[in-house]
């Protein structure tokens, strides 16, 4: 059995940051759904002047497709964009973690101040 190779865009991809991702995910999947909406439209309007079943029916197949995978990559971009801002927060509460627990001082057994 033949060993299939790995994409080519995994490593590019891999290596990319969260940030990265989200940048680019968020206003493709935009774009996707406004086009796609705007083919649907035009399905819609074929059908409604009397186009034939065959063009009207395949424009709007391609137009539902344009919108489930902008939907889609935008479920992505959402989900990158939560795992941001889940990570700043975390940060920020360690941050805060350490410095309430730097500032105090423990008396030990001895009566010495220890840091």
């Amino acid at each position: 059995m033949a060993k299939i190779p790995p994409p080519p865009g995994r490593r590019l991809v891999n290596r990319m940051t969260t940030r990265t991702k989200w940048l680019l995910l968020a206003p493709i999947s935009l774009a996707l759904i406004g086009a796609g909406l705007c083919v649907v439209s035009e399905a819609g309007y074929a059908k409604h002047t009397g186009a034939p079943f065959r063009q009207w029916f395949l424009w709007g197949a391609y137009g539902l497709i344009l919108v489930n995978g902008g939907l889609s990559l935008f479920g992505q971009a959402v989900r990158f964009r939560v795992q941001l801002d889940y990570r700043r927060f975390v940060r920020r509460e360690l941050k805060k973690r350490d410095q309430r627990g730097g500032n105090k001082k423990r008396k030990t057994s001895s009566g010495r101040d220890e840091v």
